[in-house]
């Protein structure tokens, strides 16, 4: 079964940790020094939070977490039929976890990723640029690797 996944920027960590927690009646699944995440079932949602070098305030990037290979491949297919530049990133280590995953970003600039977490790891991972997919999100936020953004149209 599927999971949204949201991740967003915070300036501190600390009070945002408690105002979700009250929020979802949840504490966090996992905590970091500069990263939290609850692993809700009601929504079932992957929610994160990180600070300082990680992200920018505000929504950083959304996903789709899937739990099995065959889960990935059909979302990966849904990904290439989107009509968009697709990342296929691969096996990589991000927000303190090991997954295969792969980028896209819609006609607006938001960013998705959709990613298969294999397991944990003890370090947040590389931040290379989201900007590099969207001039929405912050160039030294994680987890995207850098690529040529998609030309833009001529305006009117």
């Amino acid at each position: 079964m599927k999971r949204m996944h949201v991740h967003v920027g915070v300036t501190d960590l600390d009070r945002s940790i408690a105002f979700y927690s009250t929020l979802f009646g949840a504490e966090p699944s996992v905590t970091k020094p500069d990263y939290a995440k609850w692993m809700l079932e009601d929504p079932r949602v992957n929610f994160a939070i990180s600070a300082g070098n990680h992200a920018a305030t505000g929504i950083e990037h959304l996903g789709i977490q899937v739990e099995d290979g065959d889960e990935l491949v059909e979302v990966y297919g849904r990904l290439r039929a989107a009509d968009r530049p697709v990342l296929e990133e691969g096996a990589t280590t991000c927000c303190y976890a090991k997954s295969e995953k792969s980028w896209i970003a819609d006609p607006d600039g938001v960013v998705w990723e959709a990613f298969l977490t294999e397991g944990e790891a003890t370090v947040y991972g590389d931040s290379p640029a989201l900007s590099a997919l969207s001039d929405n999100a912050r160039p030294d936020a994680c987890c995207a690797p850098q690529i040529a953004p998609a030309p833009k149209p001529a305006c009117c």
